[in-house]
């Protein structure tokens, strides 16, 4: 494994959400590491931080929220 610092920051966060629900990042979860798992979730709030993300994860869609927000 990477050290966490070379990791992307995508990964990073994914291995992070992946601890935070006790659950070991490298086991594999249908065929692949586990924390891949969590990578919608991380994309979906990358996504809500617009802006605020910065240029390193801009390849992540924005998602379109509506006027209040969600």
């Amino acid at each position: 494994m990477a050290k966490r610092s070379d990791m992307p920051p995508r990964e990073r966060a994914a291995r992070a959400l992946c601890r935070k629900n006790g659950l070991p990042e490298n086991t594999k979860f249908e065929g692949r590491p586990m924390w891949e798992s969590y990578l919608d979730t991380v994309d979906t709030v990358i996504a809500a931080l617009g802006d605020y993300a910065g240029p390193e994860i801009a390849i992540v869609p924005r998602l379109k929220l509506g006027p209040d927000g969600d």
